[in-house]
């Protein structure tokens, strides 16, 4: 790997947001000037995010409150996505059904549709958003369309949201009572499908972007999807152990404790006859178990103790947590 620091790399940072940059109305410590240093290095910027309970002008305008450099085009939502595919699959002006924020409810119509709140407006389909507001009525009115027949459009199924007191349920939740309700599952627009980060790089001209997140089953799964490089920060839902016990298709390319990291040079993990080295830590698997030379503390030891994990289960179609073995020197 070059003795270079990581982000220099790439020519853009797709970046998540909840668990990314903020949580809740505040912001992630150090993420907001690691943002503001890529227009230094000429390295693009754009925002993805799963969140349709605002549109991506208002998401702007909060991160620009945090100090952040965001302008409106470079936010790229959900329920954008949401309201293309539903335009794709439905006659101009067709009825859809909103559970979820006016934002969503915009989103759909500037895709030429008709938002409505009510079954009794006979819909043809619904679309299922995050908001605060939603209730159980709002749930039921779903239902009832929804097993009725009507296509159904979910922006994402995150099962929960970082903000400031904790992790909250999220809209995959919400998604899952419907889902327990009709026996029926939606189509889902935002991520982990990969055309949310294609938008958002061609956006910015991007031929090597770099997505970062928080969450593998979302943020680095979609980036993966997408073709793209990814890298898993630790500010939000996912933790050091779940990373290591990560199915195949969800594992990060590079792994860091916040965005003010890549800034620095990222340490190579080198494979010594079944050791795996990095910085002053190695792992080796064991009969299923790992054996970490290191310092928990130190990501390193995390970072030597995925590869080796991961070379020797290549293929994991579920996540796997081995047994970790910590050793002294």
């Amino acid at each position: 790997m070059p003795d270079v620091p990581l982000i220099s790399m790439f020519d853009a940072l797709l970046s998540d947001l909840d668990g990314v940059v903020y949580a809740g109305p505040h912001a992630i410590p150090g993420a907001i000037e690691a943002l503001r240093q890529l227009a230094g290095i000429d390295v693009g910027l754009g925002y993805v995010t799963n969140n349709a309970s605002r549109t991506p002008a208002q998401v702007a305008a909060h991160l620009r409150e945090l100090g952040a450099p965001a302008e409106d085009h470079q936010v790229v939502s959900s329920s954008q996505a949401a309201g293309e595919l539903l335009s794709t699959l439905l006659a101009p002006g067709a009825r859809v059904l909103i559970t979820g924020s006016d934002a969503l409810a915009l989103e759909v119509e500037l895709s030429g549709l008709t938002p409505v709140r009510s079954a009794e407006e006979k819909p043809v389909a619904v679309v299922q958003g995050f908001s605060p507001e939603i209730g159980w009525k709002d749930l039921a009115e779903a239902s009832y369309v929804i097993a009725g027949g009507a296509l159904w459009v979910a922006t994402n199924t995150d099962m929960s949201i970082p903000q400031a007191r904790g992790i909250a349920p999220g809209n995959g939740t919400l998604v899952a009572a419907v889902t327990a309700a009709t026996g029926q599952k939606p189509l889902v627009a935002g991520k982990p499908e990969a055309p949310l980060f294609h938008t958002a790089a061609k956006r910015l001209s991007s031929e090597r972007p770099l997505v970062v997140g928080d969450r593998l089953d979302t943020d680095i799964l979609g980036g993966n999807n997408a073709g793209f490089a990814t890298v898993a920060v630790l500010t939000g839902v996912d933790t050091r152990e779940s990373i290591l016990a990560a199915r195949a298709p969800e594992r990060p390319d590079y792994l860091i404790n916040d965005l003010s990291d890549l800034y620095l040079v990222y340490p190579s993990v080198e494979d010594d006859g079944g050791t795996f080295r990095c910085g002053a830590s190695a792992a080796v698997v064991r009969e299923g178990s790992v054996q970490i030379t290191g310092d928990p503390e130190d990501l390193d030891s995390w970072r030597a103790a995925c590869s080796a994990w991961w070379t020797s289960n290549p293929k994991a179609d579920k996540a796997t947590a081995p047994v970790l073995e910590w050793l002294t020197d």
